[in-house]
């Protein structure tokens, strides 16, 4: 049965990627994307990866993949236009799909002529065989990378105000609000009774 699932889920995940990059409809290449990345979810609980399986499912399907889903509905993009250049950058896209495949070449090579030199040692504190996945990948998170854990996160912080600096732009006769001076408003500035008289409206001056 372990054998099965796993031809089931490569062959959907390999089928739906190259249908990512083959669909001509930019919201079926997401859609496919998301199957890809459920598939490989599957393929990491055959190896005992929970924890990456999770991830993989809540993080990309559920926030990264979503996003471009509604990135890719929402702006009217012309993608026409957007391939006309596929010819001009072909080479480059070429090279660089050889030096990948090189590499992946040479990681199977290695696997299969020397699978001892893949093999990463624990240094310290190894976690025990009742444990799960998650729970020893988060006692090593916390405990002997808890400082690189944090500095992960203010590089996110960083980048995170970053975006938020380079995209706020100061447009101007825009309306904004003034909290100071809004609390400072007395009642009576703020609010005036007019006697209209009947038929004739306001006059220009009060509206």
């Amino acid at each position: 049965m372990t054998a099965l699932f796993f031809y089931l889920f490569s062959s959907v995940a390999v089928a739906s990627a190259f249908m990512v990059i083959a669909s001509r409809n930019p919201v079926h290449s997401v859609l496919y994307l998301i199957l890809a990345f459920v598939n490989a979810a599957g393929l990491f609980l055959l190896l005992g990866a929970e924890f990456l399986a999770m991830i993989l499912v809540v993080v990309y399907v559920g926030a990264v993949a979503v996003l471009f889903l509604f990135v890719v509905m929402m702006l009217d993009v012309d993608f026409a236009e957007l391939r006309q250049g596929f010819l001009q950058y072909l080479p480059i896209g070429g090279l660089v799909a050889l030096i990948f495949l090189v590499e992946l070449v040479l990681v199977v090579s290695t696997w299969a002529i020397s699978p001892e030199a893949l093999q990463v040692s624990i240094v310290a504190n190894p976690p025990a065989e009742a444990l799960t996945n998650t729970e020893a990948i988060g006692r090593v998170l916390y405990t002997r990378y808890a400082l690189f854990f944090q500095g992960a996160g203010l590089v996110l912080l960083v980048a995170m105000i970053g975006a938020i600096v380079l995209t706020l732009r100061d447009r101007p006769g825009v309306r904004r609000q003034n909290i100071s001076v809004q609390n400072a408003r007395d009642p009576k500035e703020a609010v005036s009774l007019q006697s209209v008289p009947s038929r004739q409206g306001l006059p220009e001056s009060v509206s």
